[in-house]
């Protein structure tokens, strides 16, 4: 069935044409003559009213309908489009015809009208998009899709969909989620493997692959081969990370935006990365102006203005040690005490970001030792062209960097984070032919939709999460 959504309807011409609203019933209210449903179909953050009068007749098919009426239960019902005597709507429609298309038992329906914390809303993740946070979200969720696609095609990027099972590891880290199709049962019947013995316990040249495979924890590499073909991509899609962490920053499965860029130095992905940002939170805030009320409104009071004060601003850029320096003359601030070589922690760059440039900030140049291998390695031997982009309230919301591309170089990296070089043959026939100077970013989706919203739980912004001990629905 062709129907009309409920956001066309709300900025129609209330000329008493005819309409048929479909969608869920969030509140029903009775007076002495008047029937009263909001109802909301998702596609924007209002609902629409429909009233029911008995002084102008209602049918006794109706009347048995309304009588079925509670909160959650889906409808069609017909009616006219009239201009709202009520404040805080424009229209409402006169209803004269209603069908309930299915119920939902007030005895047992969890959504009923009254506060529900996000800790029980994450137990009923199927149902908490009925919600007026979590609907506000799936909305912003798309609309950000849509502008990061937006963004990269009108600049002349390729889209690149690079592989979800991989043999390699992108950062180095190990923690990595295991692909097999070999009995895991069986494999854990098995005695333990003697030290001197060598054949291994598993012998993967049985599994599917004939290797150890993995879900990815990016598409870097691989889109960094397209680069070096088509010139500029970006790849948007999941990764995994198997981080045994419990936390509101943390997931185990999240998706990633990430563009690569030939003939791209450290300043043009500076360049690219302030701009990227400055663009997705332009659209945040304009084209979901209702839903951005509203979190500015119920979920973190100033939200829009803290947005609007990133995208007004100048991204101050400051090396690593210019960062080290600053933070050292303030270390009885911190838990963490900062010094020249220790990776940053969130305390340190919402410092930096909040109390010493009270904006963005990008710092660069970071220590070789806490970044990962593919960075390209400045003159002094110390430190790799690294970029990290920060913003008040949140800390890093971009990583990145200039990738190296001397063989030489980066087979010494390589070496020395004590990985394969076998493995990585591929990555380097790059350098090898025809190498030229890249770039590229990562920005984590979820993250970013944490600071739109202002969320404080990352498994809030994700549909169904994903971390330890948790991989329901």
């Amino acid at each position: 069935m062709k129907t009309t959504l409920i956001k066309d309807i709300l900025i129609s011409n209330p000329d008493g044409r005819e309409v048929t609203v479909y969608g869920w019933v969030r509140t029903k209210r009775e007076t002495k003559n008047l029937i009263f449903i909001q109802v909301n179909d998702g596609s924007c953050f209002a609902s629409i009213q429909l009233t029911f009068d008995h002084d102008t007749g209602i049918d006794s098919e109706t009347l048995a309908q309304l009588k079925q009426i509670t909160t959650g239960a889906s409808i069609q019902a017909t009616g006219t489009l009239i201009e709202s005597p009520a404040s805080g709507q424009a229209v409402e429609v006169r209803a004269t015809k209603l069908l309930v298309l299915g119920e939902a038992p007030a005895d047992t329906y969890p959504l009923q009208k009254k506060h529900h914390s996000f800790e029980f809303l994450r137990e009923i993740a199927h149902l908490r998009p009925r919600t007026n946070t979590f609907g506000a979200i799936a909305r912003v969720r798309s609309q950000m899709s849509y502008a990061i696609h937006t963004f990269y095609n009108d600049r002349g990027f390729q889209y690149v969909h690079t592989p979800i099972i991989t043999t390699s590891d992108c950062e180095g880290a190990g923690e990595m989620f295991q692909v097999t199709t070999l009995d895991l049962e069986a494999l854990a019947k098995l005695p333990p493997k003697k030290e001197d013995s060598p054949t291994p316990v598993v012998d993967f040249s049985r599994d599917f692959f004939g290797k150890p495979a993995s879900l990815t924890v990016s598409g870097q590499l691989e889109a960094e081969t397209y680069a070096m073909a088509v010139s500029r991509v970006y790849t948007f899609g999941p990764t995994f990370r198997a981080e045994n962490s419990n936390t509101t920053r943390h997931l185990a499965e999240f998706w990633m935006i990430e563009p690569e860029m030939a003939f791209y130095d450290i300043t043009d992905n500076m360049d690219l990365a302030e701009e990227f940002i400055k663009f997705l939170l332009s659209w945040a805030l304009e084209k979901c102006a209702d839903d951005m009320a509203f979190f500015d409104a119920r979920i973190q009071p100033g939200i829009i203005d803290t947005l609007k004060k990133v995208v007004s601003s100048k991204f101050v850029r400051i090396t690593y040690t210019e960062a080290i320096k600053e933070l050292e003359k303030n270390a009885n601030k911190f838990e963490f005490k900062p010094f020249w070589g220790c990776d940053l922690q969130s305390e340190h760059e919402k410092f930096l970001t909040e109390k010493v440039y009270n904006g963005p900030v990008i710092v660069t140049d970071y220590p070789r030792e806490i970044k990962a291998f593919y960075m390209k390695l400045n003159e002094d031997g110390k430190t790799v062209r690294a970029m990290d982009v920060l913003v008040p309230g949140l800390g890093e919301i971009i990583g990145g960097s200039e990738r190296e591309e001397d063989l030489k170089h980066l087979e010494e990296r390589i070496t020395d984070m004590n990985l394969d070089l076998a493995d990585y043959w591929w990555y380097l026939d790059l350098r090898r032919y025809g190498s030229v100077p890249h770039s590229g970013f990562g920005l984590g989706f979820e993250r970013l939709l944490l600071y739109i919203t202002g969320m404080n739980n990352i498994r809030d912004v994700i549909p169904f999460p994903r971390a330890p001990k948790l991989a329901d629905f």
